[in-house]
């Protein structure tokens, strides 16, 4: 038996870029930062940032790109995978990703402002397994939307 799960808590370094395959498909790719902070030898506390690539697929990857944005603390879980290719120069390059099978936004009012939802102090999952519906588009014809008309 084996076991390849990644969870992560942090904040995004920049805003999510999806794209579509050939078949249609969603694929959202975003950087993730996460943040410990320790005492070194002489006792002074140290913070270390490391930087993971985030890919997300499907309807979750439509969830991320509408509404997550830059700085928006998130909770993920997925797994681990690396991927190989060579580059223009004939060189092997080898990438370490978490592909998502599951998110939540994370933080008050002012994160999910920052994120470009309001989420009323709660948070909001996608997941593979889960019905999420998204908030009504911004239509003309629609009458305005308040904090209570989201669906998380």
């Amino acid at each position: 038996m084996s076991v390849n799960k990644a969870i992560l808590v942090g904040r995004l370094g920049k805003d999510p870029e999806t794209r579509y395959t050939s078949g249609g498909q969603a694929v959202c790719n975003f950087s993730m930062a996460t943040d410990e902070t320790y005492k070194d030898r002489s006792g002074e506390r140290q913070k270390r940032t490391e930087w993971h690539r985030i890919v997300v697929w499907g309807k979750q990857a439509e969830i991320a790109q509408q509404y997550l944005r830059k700085g928006s603390l998130i909770y993920l879980e997925g797994r681990i995978q690396s991927r190989q290719w060579d580059d223009r120069e004939g060189q092997k390059r080898t990438t370490v990703e978490i592909v998502a099978n599951s998110f939540r936004m994370l933080g008050g009012r002012g994160d999910a402002a920052a994120a470009g939802a309001a989420s009323g102090g709660g948070a909001t999952t996608a997941s593979a397994d889960s019905d999420f519906h998204a908030a009504p588009s911004d239509d003309v014809s629609s009458p305005e939307v308040s904090d209570e008309d989201i669906p998380f």
